[in-house]
């Protein structure tokens, strides 16, 4: 079976209480009991968060990645078959080893706080990809490589590797992040490095503004405490995407979270022939810099709006959108996912969210500032 996209990298289950009654100082209170609301079980991290997303966008997708031989992986491999049976055609099962989870605790008027268990995710590895399938696909996307050990280890020498054997393939690569855990063994690698390496073969990479901040700009994300947010503008995003796309990428786009999604792409037109596997024409991709805002909607979470929006991107690839189209379609699909409570319920198809679209869905009125 031919794959419009191969979805790879982190998959766990997400366990959500509702602990939307819960003030964040009780989460400090030892030995008492709070009564919580009821428990979302959804499958989480990026295969799930972002391929189904793309299933729900329309796209065939395929799902390349593995579970622990536990209870927890073989209710994963369920969920994703209650989606849609296919869903589970690639997953593979890793014995005598614990499947990965989140537990997700969204306090009353206040940013969520995650629990992580990895689990079966320190093994994934190059013999987790089966390239004979990816070579029949169209676009290669890996999530979340700071919660992939064994491929971010040595400067990102299997990462760098993967990618390079797929970038050969003539597949259109995309590559997303997590934030690296500043206490833990991704807080101290060299992620400067590993971007040198990787870059190179990665046609298409969307990070969010403080994983990039935290991996290129160390200094300013120590200075501001984590709060980059406060000091985005115009002229600073350009510096980061200009360095990302020197580095090798053809399109590099920063996840602003409330203030919208930016984007800049090479200047060499040349960079997006490979671009020629999705179909359309695409010379008119090179030396852009767009911005747009969020979509006003009503936030539930904002659990995997990320990894939606940069579903919606893909998707906008595939259907050739003109570039600030595909951006907006890409705001659009993040938009949907902040309004339910788990990862992808919100997303809808791709005729629905153009047709939102469409029908004049409004826009914040924040502007992005030059500088």
């Amino acid at each position: 079976m031919a794959y419009d996209v191969i979805v790879s990298g982190h998959l766990c289950a997400d366990l959500i209480p509702d602990t939307s009654n819960l003030p964040l100082e009780a989460l400090a209170s030892a030995g008492k009991l709070f009564e919580m609301g009821a428990l979302t079980l959804a499958t989480g991290g990026a295969v799930s968060n972002t391929g189904v997303a793309l299933h729900r966008l329309g796209v065939k997708v395929g799902l390349m990645t593995g579970v622990g031989d536990d209870l927890l992986g073989r209710v994963i491999i369920a969920k994703l078959k209650d989606c849609d049976p296919s869903l589970g055609d690639l997953i593979t099962t890793r014995p005598n080893v614990a499947s990965s989870y989140s537990v997700i605790l969204s306090p009353r008027d206040a940013d969520r706080i995650i629990l992580h268990c990895p689990g079966n995710n320190v093994h994934f590895d190059l013999s987790d990809v089966d390239l004979a399938v990816v070579q029949q696909s169209k676009i290669f996307y890996l999530g979340y490589p700071p919660l992939l050990p064994k491929l971010y280890a040595n400067d990102g020498e299997a990462l760098a590797a993967l990618f390079q054997r797929v970038h050969d393939l003539g597949v259109v690569t995309a590559l997303d992040m997590t934030h690296p855990d500043p206490g833990g063994p991704s807080g101290r690698v060299n992620w400067v490095e590993v971007l040198h390496r990787v870059l190179p073969f990665v046609d298409v990479f969307l990070p969010s503004i403080e994983e990039i901040v935290f991996m290129l700009r160390r200094a300013d994300y120590d200075r501001w405490h984590g709060a980059v947010m406060a000091h985005l503008n115009r002229a600073y995003l350009r510096r980061l995407a200009d360095e990302l796309i020197e580095m090798g990428a053809a399109v590099a786009g920063l996840k602003l979270g409330e203030y919208g999604f930016y984007m800049k792409t090479a200047s060499d037109a040349r960079r997006f022939a490979r671009f020629d596997r999705l179909g359309g024409s695409w010379a008119h991709w090179g030396g852009l810099e767009h911005w747009h805002p969020v979509f006003k909607v009503n936030v539930v979470g904002a659990i995997g709006a990320g990894d939606c929006a940069y579903a919606g991107f893909l998707m906008a690839l595939l259907r050739g959108f003109q570039p600030q189209e595909a951006l907006r379609f890409a705001c659009a699909v993040g938009a949907s996912n902040v309004e339910y409570a788990d990862a992808t319920s919100g997303v809808q198809s791709c005729e629905a969210t153009l047709s939102r679209i469409n029908a004049g869905w409004d826009v914040s009125s924040y502007v992005l500032p030059e500088v």
